[in-house]
């Protein structure tokens, strides 16, 4: 069987809303997220595979989880993931919770409700955000946070891609009663600019979305470690820009992501405010709630 790795989407440039091991994060902890990140991309790749059947996708997708868990050594994502957590004493299971997010890509092409989507999320994004949390040795207290961050941060993408998604994949993100609600259809995500009624849908979701992302605003101060809450604050302060931005514009018409200028100054926004804070030292914000699924 051909490795994974070869199977290459074609995608080209990636957006990315979670952004993986940068300077911002301490160096001991590099090669583990970026095992990770590779295992991860390796299988989004195979999910997302312009040509591959489902069956030959589905088949790579458990030749991964096999190899992760010792059965084989022919696929080199896995083997270096499962060797790095094994450095750490550390399980695989947020690397298998997105193997399960990348199966429901190959067979569920559409969504219900809003309820579905976020399932969707307990396993594209939500283990990605504990997962980090878990190499950093914080609490799991921190997830109920982290979850809805991470949630909000996978929908800023599915809105943002929403065309592409439909055009290259026929898959669909957006839930049909919110399509239906706004007597939006399927179809119009193929057009080159959103109708009234899908605009009218895209902004409505924004505006839910926000609030999801508001649910996890308290995450850079639950944080302990500071390097961690720096990163996680300026992932915030994107997320909170790309939001607003859907609020009011049409990502069929137009590509609805942050230039070279403002992701520098909403870097440099989110990392000073984090460490202003902990230089003050505010406490968490204090918010009810737990995560969406332990």
């Amino acid at each position: 069987m051909t490795s994974a790795s070869e199977l290459r989407s074609g995608k080209g440039e990636r957006d990315e809303n979670f952004p993986v091991a940068s300077w911002i994060i301490h160096p001991r902890h590099r090669a583990l997220i970026l095992a990770y990140y590779n295992f991860v991309r390796t299988a989004d790749d195979i999910a997302d595979h312009a040509t591959l059947p489902p069956d030959e996708k589905l088949a790579y997708l458990d030749l991964l989880e096999a190899e992760l868990l010792g059965k084989g050594d022919t696929q080199a994502e896995a083997v270096s993931l499962r060797h790095a957590l094994a450095e750490r004493g550390m399980a695989s299971r947020h690397a298998l919770d997105v193997l399960i997010a990348f199966r429901m890509d190959v067979t569920k092409l559409r969504y219900e409700n809003w309820d579905e989507v976020i399932h969707y999320c307990r396993y594209s994004a939500m283990p990605v955000g504990r997962f980090m949390l878990d190499v950093h040795g914080e609490s799991t207290s921190t997830w109920a946070a982290s979850d809805a961050l991470c949630a909000a941060l996978q929908i800023n993408n599915h809105l943002q891609d929403c065309g592409k998604d439909f055009r290259e994949l026929n898959r669909v993100y957006l839930p049909r009663d919110a399509l239906a609600a706004s007597g939006a259809s399927v179809e119009q995500l193929g057009l080159a600019q959103s109708p009234p009624a899908m605009l009218a849908c895209l902004q409505a979701l924004a505006v839910r979305n926000e609030a999801l992302l508001a649910e996890g605003r308290s995450l850079a101060a639950e944080i302990r470690d500071f390097r961690l809450g720096v990163e996680v604050s300026v992932i915030q302060a994107y997320a909170d820009r790309i939001v607003r931005l859907l609020k009011v514009r049409d990502p069929l018409r137009e590509r609805v992501h942050l230039n070279k200028l403002e992701l520098l100054t909403f870097s440099l926004a989110g990392m000073i405010g984090e460490v202003g804070r902990r230089t003050v030292g505010r406490k968490a914000i204090s918010r009810p709630g737990t995560a969406h699924d332990a």
